[in-house]
């Protein structure tokens, strides 16, 4: 048997979403590492920090850590697992010359869950949701449950079947193409509680996010009571493989924009600011998101921030928990939609939610979006551009009105039309 040392060593420094080899190879490493007899997860975890630790070592920690609290759940919970398909038609199929970022996604899912819960107290369902595709990736996705391994645990729903109606939390949902993944999210999560499930998880259809972690999730739920769970990306002992090369410098602008608008999410007591609001990783206990979900204000990308802040404006606790994220960007619907699109989805949605829930903001900065930002054209001349108050500020700077205000934003912002109406 290797020690840990040598599974290290030996461990590939790529990981690949669309290889089954790649994801065969994880699971042998996991399963070996949880075999070694004297296996300390301190030791573990310092292993998969080191900075020249291999890729898959860092994951297969992640699924250690996970499998082991899995193991030592007694007490029967039911999950569901739910993720919203818009143009998922090419992920949804295995990898092949006709098909290069195929990951073969639902049925990968099923393999994760089934590995991770195998021989445990917890039961799941995976819920996929059809947000009116174009491709019709409903179908694509039964197709998939159909074929091993077996989709026993597969709910496939489509959100054209459930709007318009007259009642619920899609009441102002009047058909499934004004859904922007918010209104499918909100429909499996109504499954979800018919199904009973004792918490639900959300996740995104591609293979981004390795399933075989969902117990780093369930610790903080069981062991701690915590209703809320919300993985980070952003954390120190996250892993994250991630292409930031697609936004412009002006990508500063606008998180400097959004925590301004959201900072009852980015500006929290005793450090516990959530950064990565996007994560599609996250837990809510069925009670807690069933009152969440009651009167939903967008039907959007934007619908993270808006549960966020329906929970904190409950003053709901919340665990952070780092986990591992390997992005899918080719088929993305941000690089498909335009990512100026997918911004201006977010902040305008955070300012509707902001303002329904009845949570602190910048007010002053919610008057310069009101009067600036109209559309993803308006956010495409700032993309590529920085102002100079912007330029060496760092992370933990960004949303604070000191580092720049929003009257001076303004000032530069129209600046910026005015340079652009003359060229």
């Amino acid at each position: 048997m290797k020690t840990l040392v040598q599974l290290q060593q030996n461990a590939k420094a790529q990981f690949d979403l669309t290889a089954a080899a790649d994801q065969a190879s994880l699971y042998t490493l996991a399963e070996n590492l949880l075999a070694l007899p004297d296996l300390e997860m301190d030791a573990l975890k310092k292993a998969a920090l080191a900075p020249t630790t291999p890729l898959e070592f860092k994951i297969a920690a992640k699924l250690v850590d996970s499998r082991q609290y899995m193991q030592t759940i007694t007490t029967p919970v039911h999950l569901a697992v739910v993720f919203a398909m818009w143009g998922e038609q090419n992920r949804l199929h295995p990898k092949s010359d006709d098909n290069p970022h195929g990951e073969d996604s639902l049925r990968t899912k099923l393999a994760q869950l089934d590995w991770v819960t195998q021989e445990t107290a917890v039961t799941w369902t995976l819920i996929a949701v059809d947000d009116g595709c174009p491709h019709n990736s409903g179908h694509t996705a039964q197709e998939s449950a159909a074929t091993p391994p077996p989709g026993d645990h597969v709910s496939g729903r489509c959100l054209t079947d459930a709007v318009p109606t007259h009642s619920g939390p899609l009441t102002n949902l009047t058909a499934a193409h004004e859904s922007r993944k918010g209104g499918a999210s909100i429909y499996g999560c109504m499954a979800a509680l018919d199904h009973h499930a004792d918490a639900i998880i959300y996740t995104d259809a591609d293979n981004s996010v390795h399933l075989g972690q969902i117990g780093l999730l369930l610790r903080p739920f069981l062991a701690e009571n915590y209703r809320m769970v919300l993985g980070n990306r952003k954390h120190p002992e996250a892993v994250l493989v991630k292409q930031e090369g697609r936004w412009g410098i002006g990508i500063k602008v606008l998180r400097h924009m959004q925590r301004m608008i959201g900072q009852a999410i980015f500006s929290r007591d005793n450090g516990r600011d959530i950064r990565d609001t996007q994560a599609a990783f996250k837990l809510y206990q069925s009670d807690l998101l069933a009152q969440i979900i009651a009167e939903p204000t967008v039907y959007d990308f934007s619908f993270d921030t808006d549960w966020i802040l329906a929970a904190i404006a409950r003053d709901e606790r919340f665990a952070l928990v780092p986990f591992a994220f390997i992005d899918s960007a080719a088929e993305s619907a941000s690089i498909t939609q335009g990512p100026m699109t997918t911004w201006e989805t977010l902040l305008l949605g955070l300012r509707k939610a902001v303002a329904a829930r009845g949570v602190p903001t910048n007010d002053e900065m919610v008057r310069v979006l009101d009067e600036e930002i109209h559309d993803y054209r308006d956010l495409e001349l700032l993309i590529n551009h920085l102002p100079p108050e912007l330029e060496n500020a760092s992370d933990a700077q960004l949303g604070d009105p000191v580092t720049m205000s929003p009257k001076a934003l303004q000032i530069w912002i129209q600046k910026r039309k005015n340079e652009t109406a003359v060229s």
